[in-house]
């Protein structure tokens, strides 16, 4: 994975992104273990706005939805909203990542901010995804085969967890802790940079 990226004189710039899952309630809270060590910019989804919690964000976080995309731009050379931020972004976070989101990616669809993003990403750079969802739709044969998918194009899984849910069932498929996801991105990140540094891949 190439990460040729200026490491020493400026933070990691992490884009982190949520969509419809309730698990996005979390959302703010991975927000605020980012923004201590990195930049951050937040991509929120229409259904994930059922959940994450705006007004408790960081103040240094900027929050994108699906109507930001084009509202500043008016002609051909002005900047796209998706290729910006994936331009801007060292490393992309979608978590969580719902069942159909998980679907939309597998099958290359764009059909919103994150999405759109997704499908124009630069898989040199890093992509993480923490999935969540009932148990039974991450043991859903489909799961899988689309899991199978982003494996292959290099997108990094972080498992989700068993525990009881919010829809009251007991079982894998709830997010993994916000805590969790932040220390395996920085790892991860922190491993990178040392390669880098010493002249290995």
């Amino acid at each position: 994975m190439n990460m040729e990226v200026d490491t020493v004189t400026r933070k990691p710039r992490i884009l982190l992104a949520a969509s419809g899952s309730v698990a996005s309630i979390k959302f703010s809270n991975l927000c605020h273990c980012f923004s201590e060590w990195a930049e951050v910019k937040a991509v929120a989804s229409k259904s994930s706005l059922n959940f994450v919690d705006k007004p408790s964000l960081p103040q240094n976080v900027t929050l994108y939805i699906d109507e930001d995309e084009w509202s500043s731009w008016n002609k051909i050379g002005d900047p796209v909203l998706h290729i910006e931020l994936r331009r801007w972004a060292d490393v992309m976070i979608i978590a969580p990542l719902s069942a159909n989101t998980l679907a939309k990616i597998a099958g290359g669809l764009c059909d919103n901010l994150l999405t759109c993003i997704v499908r124009a990403w630069d898989y040199s750079k890093p992509l993480f995804v923490a999935p969540a969802m009932n148990t039974l739709m991450w043991n859903n044969p489909f799961t899988e085969r689309h899991l199978v998918l982003l494996d292959e194009l290099g997108i990094t899984l972080i498992p989700p967890i068993k525990k009881k849910l919010a829809c009251g069932d007991y079982g894998n498929g709830a997010m993994a802790e916000p805590s969790l996801i932040y220390s395996t991105v920085r790892l991860f990140w922190e491993s990178q940079a040392r390669k880098q540094r010493d002249g290995t891949s």
